[in-house]
């Protein structure tokens, strides 16, 4: 627990591959500003997303539970608006000033009630509609188009999103030099960054650092694993059509490389400063992440799968009571920022149940916890559901082979332990352990009931294909480039 309530500074990225710092390891990316962060405090190694994609995942943090639970927000095409309670409400309803600066991707039309004291240079999905071809998941999925836009920009530059976060991460420090002294109780500031996320243009001083590295594994078509899962989100998002040859996959990997450190380098900014206006004392900070990225592995980029590239996050919790250097493997989530922010407040809230407070786990609380994801959005015929528990994954479709990985002894999850009989009375009992949180079948059922309903209600199926793909959510004052 904190040694006493005291401000909190939260910090999320969008799309960072947990492996992409330099703390975590990685062999050549160059995150200084997150390693010292870490240094100074606790790194969750097993922490992941409840949803491997944006909207899903976003909701999810904001409420502390999980998206069958909530009977909504399963896809990018049904986002957040407020109806289910969230830290901000619950900071705000306590007199607290709970200020968000930067991306949101809730449904932000008038009238919504996020929770936010205030809410700045908030990005929202496009029209309060966000997604729409998320909700078409049957045979007749159509091919995505988004991997020629990703290739296409990959290279050196400034794209919308890189002038967005500069400016996100300028208005932080405008908010933390004029108005956090004005603060009479503890505060919480929630600066959301855009980076990483596609578009791959990354600024030249970052990228150039990154075009002579090595190749990511498993990307040769020979080497990729035969899943029917993964086939299928292969062929609707179609990266193979796009990154065929290694020139494109290097200016995309400079790209995303590139982008982890320039986020890292606006990172920087805001917390240096914190510490020149004197608060770094009395301020804890955290950080993490919405989901990873597979950044090449496989043959994929983006989220969406179970992997460890997708759906693990960085995270990373420091300040006043948090033991310096700490390295914690319990398994964490994104839920459980919901109980770590009324802790380090002092807000008497409790939080939804199964959301645990990332100080107690620091300090040795629920050993034993698993921890779990689900998938239910764009490129998947059936859900994909994750069990995280100690060192072991365990990943449950409907209909489609199981997996499950060591990932103590098989880290980069190159051998799937589901077809071998030594291993049959474990995944019985993961199976067990999910199944006392959910019926995957039935859920799989209320999903594609809701998304049948909401394919309805924007018109029907031809009207959903005819309004277009949008690879990406454009910033505030940014008009959508529909395809």
């Amino acid at each position: 627990m904190p040694a006493r309530p005291a401000n909190l500074l939260f910090i999320l990225s969008d799309e960072h591959n947990p492996k992409a710092m330099g703390c975590a390891g990685h062999p050549f990316v160059t995150t200084p500003n997150l390693d010292a962060l870490a240094a100074r405090g606790a790194r969750f190694t097993a922490a992941s997303t409840p949803s491997p994609i944006c909207v899903p995942a976003r909701a999810a943090l904001a409420t502390g539970q999980p998206l069958h639970r909530m009977g909504r927000f399963f896809d990018n095409a049904d986002p957040y608006e407020g109806s289910v309670r969230s830290w901000h409400h619950a900071l705000r309803d306590a007199g607290r000033s709970v200020v968000s600066i930067g991306k949101l991707h809730f449904r932000g039309l008038p009238g919504d009630d996020h929770g936010f004291s205030h809410e700045q240079l908030a990005m929202h999905v496009v029209d309060g509609k966000g997604d729409l071809l998320a909700l078409i998941r049957d045979d007749g999925m159509p091919k995505r188009k988004g991997a020629s836009k990703m290739a296409a920009m990959a290279g050196p530059g400034e794209s919308d999103y890189t002038r967005y976060d500069r400016d996100i991460a300028a208005a932080a420090q405008v908010w933390l030099r004029e108005e956090a002294s004005k603060q009479q109780q503890p505060w919480c500031l929630f600066v959301s960054l855009v980076t990483p996320h596609f578009p791959l243009t990354a600024p030249p001083e970052h990228y150039y650092r990154y075009l002579d590295i090595p190749l990511p594994k498993l990307h040769a078509p020979e080497q990729r694993p035969r899943h029917p899962f993964l086939e299928d989100y292969a062929a609707i998002m179609a990266y193979g059509d796009h990154v065929k040859d290694e020139p494109t996959l290097r200016r995309m990997l400079a790209g995303y490389y590139g982008l982890v450190s320039f986020m890292d380098e606006q990172v920087g900014k805001i917390l240096r400063c914190l510490e020149d206006c004197g608060l770094g004392g009395s301020t804890h900070v955290l950080y993490s992440s919405d989901h990873g990225d597979s950044v090449g592995t496989r043959g994929l980029w983006g989220k969406s799968t179970m992997y460890e590239e997708s759906v693990g996050i960085p995270m990373i919790l420091a300040g006043p009571g948090v033991a310096a250097g700490k390295v914690v493997g319990t398994p964490a989530s994104l839920t459980d920022v919901f109980a770590t922010v009324v802790d380090a407040v002092g807000v008497a809230e409790p939080p939804p149940s199964g959301s645990t407070s990332l100080f107690a786990l620091a300090e040795g609380a629920e050993p034993d916890r698993t921890c779990l994801s689900e998938y239910h959005a764009t490129g998947s015929r059936e859900a994909a559901f994750m069990l995280r528990e100690g060192r072991y994954k365990y990943v449950r479709y409907v209909t489609y082979p199981p997996q499950l990985f060591d990932l103590r002894e098989d880290p980069e999850e190159l051998r799937d332990l589901a077809g071998d009989p030594m291993h049959a009375a474990l995944l019985a009992r993961l199976e067990a352990r999910l199944r006392e949180r959910l019926d995957p079948e039935a859920v799989d059922r209320m999903v594609k009931a809701r998304q049948a309903r909401l394919v309805e209600e924007n018109g029907g199926r031809e009207a959903v294909l005819a309004r277009g793909d949008l690879p990406y959510s454009p910033p505030p004052g940014v008009r959508a480039n529909w395809s």
